[in-house]
């Protein structure tokens, strides 16, 4: 089920204002690499550190929360996920163990028009899920209304000292080149561009897990 963008669509963007609308239709440049905070060396030997029996901790995003679109302003959006890591639990073709941040979950969202008076709404099944800090990045394949089988990619930010939660979706203002019928890849995201002005979100992070015994040379570079 495909919904059509309203007179309030951004020109200058493309940028549809039906949430689940589809591919969106602006490209951010590459700025070039970052330099790290730390020596590879460092980072290296705190990755050689992960032990999950030991310390407990699961990566995860939960929460629920509404936010503010730029580009359907007067909307009523909001986004809940219960995400947590599953690392080599999804084998498929090309990668028989799986992968390091397969993941478990479901995630939902719905966007209410007052405009129109119409609610829509979808449920999607977590494929995927990257941490870093107090950010993850979640992609789910879509499995009720909407546009089912699509997969779909959002970030969620953990606000900090003050500053509110952020969320991204990749057909919010991205994504204009990406796979057939609006997909994306798995863990595929947008940076979180928008602020949440309604409930939060919890990041638990940890680092990637050690390759399994087997694992294809040169499978994860």
């Amino acid at each position: 089920m495909r919904f059509t963008a309203t007179t309030r669509t951004v020109a200058a963007l493309g940028a549809t204002t039906a949430l689940l609308a589809g591919i969106a239709t602006a490209t951010t440049a590459h700025a070039g690499p970052a330099q790290p905070e730390q020596p590879p060396q460092a980072v290296k030997s705190q990755a050689q550190t992960w032990e999950p029996q030991k310390s407990g901790k699961v990566a995860s995003v939960r929460g629920s929360a509404q936010i503010f679109y730029a580009y359907s302003a007067n909307d009523t959006i909001r986004f809940t996920v219960d995400a947590k890591s599953a690392p080599f639990t999804r084998p498929f073709d090309g990668a028989p163990k799986g992968l390091p941040t397969d993941a478990r979950g479901t995630l939902s969202f719905s966007h209410y028009d007052p405009d129109t008076d119409t609610d829509k709404k979808a449920t999607a099944e977590v494929d995927c899920l990257v941490t870093g800090g107090k950010t993850a990045t979640v992609s789910a394949v879509i499995k009720e209304t909407g546009e089912p089988d699509r997969r779909i990619g959002i970030s969620f930010q953990q606000g900090e000292k003050g500053r509110p939660d952020r969320l991204g979706f990749s057909w919010g203002v991205a994504n204009v080149h990406g796979l057939p019928g609006g997909g994306v890849g798995t863990c595929l995201a947008p940076a979180p561009f928008a602020p949440v002005v309604k409930g939060g979100y919890k990041v638990v992070h940890t680092e990637l897990p050690p390759l399994p015994d087997g694992a294809i040379p040169g499978q994860y570079s």
